[in-house]
């Protein structure tokens, strides 16, 4: 074929498909409502928005093909600009494919009525390469909306973690998380300290890589050399810990307590700051660690809550007990941990002080013959006696 024929074929082609244009749409609609259930259960205003991107694709085909082919066609701008953004968010990227194969088989059921005599490779060859190009066209439309919600994530997923560790949790944040899809209960907060040389948007990436491993929801933020992981929907926050730890740079991983929810997430982020801050005075913590193991480190370096919590749950419960106990605890203490010692200093069967250490443990949780708790005890110690020291006029 010739291309003075070929030329000629191409315009009677375009000429017929001018006039059975207006009746695609339709055809396309109806066959849609026919294949596709996802079509069928959509409201009516997205089905007519379908039904214009439909026509749309079909009108810029046949202005593509009347003009020879000459150009790449203007996918994105012609065919999806049709649609408003929101139904984008309706309709994914499968969904779209579906659309286009169901306009293909439309378009070639009717091939031999719409082609002129001869013409009918040349129109099912354009066919085909303008539906790959609104494949192509679709995946970039699909790739830039997904670029930019992800972009807008990341910002609200900042401003979420900056409010939780400013302490300023209100409807407003709750609405940012919400938009983000958070809901879980109850909420911990990780702190630990970035890989080096990796870029923040990485280490955001890699935290929530990690919380997704640990099947966790996780809204993460970077400040400084710190990284900072709100994590919800587990009971046992060190399980998840474990997997953002590995993804943390070198140095301690510190585990806030769990409380209810994101209104109380702020109590967490303190104590888990405040034990990243302290960590440095146990070198060898495990990671990662929870904040409560780390309130003698955190109190000797000034951290209010810490303190507040070894006066009011381990000092002033040992107090209310009796002298007896605090002077066994303080005697067994500074006689190394000797029973033996212990006892005779007091006067006292050995057993005595074995039973009175145990009243300790039960009523502190801490265990005076274990070394790491009989640090904090001595510390609660010290505190206590400062918060009950007179004061002088």
């Amino acid at each position: 074929m010739d291309s003075t024929s070929d030329a000629a074929l191409r315009e009677q082609t375009t000429k017929r498909l001018e006039k059975a244009m207006g009746t695609f749409g339709t055809a396309a609609l109806a066959s849609m409502e026919e294949q596709l259930p996802w079509f069928r259960r959509m409201p009516a205003d997205q089905r007519s928005w379908i039904g214009l991107v439909a026509q749309a694709g079909i009108a810029a085909f046949v202005e593509w093909f009347g003009s020879g082919e000459s150009a790449k066609p203007a996918i994105a701008a012609e065919v999806f600009g049709t649609a408003p953004r929101e139904l984008m968010r309706s309709i994914k990227l499968r969904h779209t494919i579906d659309m286009v194969r169901v306009i293909i088989d439309v378009v070639e059921t009717r091939l031999e009525e719409l082609a002129a005599p001869g013409g009918e490779a040349q129109l099912r060859e354009a066919i085909l390469r303008y539906t790959r190009d609104v494949a192509f066209g679709a995946a970039q439309v699909y790739a830039q909306a997904a670029e930019t919600r992800a972009a807008w994530d990341a910002r609200l997923e900042a401003l979420v973690v900056n409010a939780v560790l400013r302490g300023e949790v209100d409807d407003g944040m709750h609405s940012w998380a919400a938009a983000l899809g958070w809901t879980a209960k109850p909420v911990t907060v990780i702190a630990g300290f970035t890989p080096e040389d990796e870029e923040p948007e990485v280490t955001i990436d890699q935290m929530q890589l990690a919380a997704r491993r640990a099947r966790v929801d996780a809204l993460a933020g970077v400040q400084g050399s710190r990284v900072v992981v709100v994590v919800g929907g587990t009971e046992d926050a060190l399980v998840a810990a474990r997997h953002i730890a590995a993804k943390c740079g070198p140095g301690p991983v510190v585990v806030g307590p769990t409380v209810g929810d994101l209104y109380d997430s702020p109590l967490s982020a303190r104590s888990a700051l405040a034990g990243l801050r302290a960590a440095a005075g146990w070198p060898d913590a495990p990671r990662p660690v929870p904040s409560d193991e780390l309130l003698a480190e955190r109190a000797l370096d000034g951290d209010d809550v810490a303190r507040r919590h070894l006066v009011d749950h381990v000092y002033d419960p040992m107090c209310d007990a009796g002298a007896p106990l605090l002077d066994t605890l303080t005697t067994y203490l500074e006689q190394g941990s000797s029973l033996e010692a212990t006892a005779r200093l007091l006067f006292v069967h050995p057993n005595t002080v074995r039973y009175r250490l145990r009243r300790v443990t039960e009523l502190t949780g801490l265990a005076p013959t274990d070394g790491r708790n009989a640090f904090t005890l001595r510390i609660a110690l010290a505190l206590g006696r400062f918060s009950r020291r007179p004061t002088r006029s």
